[in-house]
């Protein structure tokens, strides 16, 4: 039987080539992050190397009457070894302490704190029936175990989110909107796109970037300290307190830098897992017009 050619006005789509590169395109942003985190340290060695030149006494920088500046190599492997060692200490210090703070309670937790109500599996109300329905269904087809259910009653709007780090402690919200205006076709594909966010780890990806870029947050505020050290009393040589907050502006400078770097990739990153949950979505349900139709709707809000 010769194949059929699709619909006029209507795009076939590989959603396992669109999921490949939406993978492959996060890789790179986190490869980014990387290399910005290479250059926070980068900075920070800078003004280490500058500020122990400055304090160094008769070791430190020089200048003779010929006007040439005399002082340590400015490549120093083993206190570049200490700077990264530093940073990486300071950040995953930092970086801890945001995620523990950000995953306590987990995904009921999240759902609770913006006003959602679980929803029982034996429910009679028939949209929310439609809604566990749906839910078994995506879930079967994900290969994953069925989330715990959220309504957001007093939210108008279409709209819907997962929670959760793990398949088998997830749970996927929806807004009362999106439970009365929308098809069975259409609140099947958001749903389906909700659960990809939970199997594609993509809670767990911004969590990680969330605390990373608290981590970073970190350097600022030690800058910040080290900045008020040296500009406060006279207690030492200017020498030194040149040199303390020296470093301050170099660690306010890398902290800032690596935040804002941090803030774009995980923008970037968002991104991409939202193209994935698209294809992810279209993989599950086979049907890309219920998706389609329920973005819609979003749109003309």
């Amino acid at each position: 039987m010769a194949a059929q050619a699709p619909p006029a006005g209507r795009a076939t789509l590989d959603f396992f080539a669109a999921q490949r590169n939406a993978r492959r395109r996060t890789t790179v942003l986190v490869i980014a992050f990387a290399v910005a985190l290479a250059a926070v340290i980068a900075v920070v060695y800078l003004a280490l190397a500058v500020a122990l030149g400055l304090g160094a006494g008769t070791g430190g920088w020089a200048v003779d009457a010929s006007g040439a500046v005399y002082g340590p190599p400015l490549l120093q492997p083993g206190l570049l070894a200490l700077t990264a060692l530093g940073v990486g200490a300071i950040t995953g210090v930092g970086g801890a302490w945001h995620a523990v703070r950000l995953s306590s309670g987990g995904g009921a937790a999240v759902a609770e704190l913006l006003g959602g109500t679980p929803v029982d599996r034996a429910t009679q109300d028939p949209a929310e029936r439609r809604l566990v329905n749906v839910t078994e269904e995506m879930a079967l087809a994900a290969g994953m175990p069925v989330p715990r259910l959220y309504v957001l009653r007093g939210e108008g709007g279409i709209n819907a989110f997962a929670a959760g780090y793990t398949p088998g402690h997830s749970v996927v919200a929806v807004t009362r909107g999106a439970l009365e205006r929308l098809t069975r076709d259409e609140l099947q594909g958001v749903v389906a796109h909700e659960l990809s966010h939970v199997l594609n780890a993509d809670t767990r990806i911004d969590l990680r970037l969330m605390a990373a870029v608290g981590g970073l947050g970190f350097l600022t505020l030690l800058g910040r300290l080290l900045l008020d050290v040296g500009s406060g009393p006279r207690r030492s040589r200017d020498r030194n307190r040149g040199a303390i907050a020296l470093v301050g502006l170099g660690l306010l400078l890398a902290g800032a830098m690596g935040s804002l770097c941090g803030r774009l990739v995980r923008f970037a990153v968002a991104r991409q897992r939202e193209w994935l949950a698209d294809a992810s979505a279209v993989q599950f349900t086979r049907n890309p017009d219920g998706l389609a139709g329920a973005l819609r709707k979003i749109a003309a809000e």
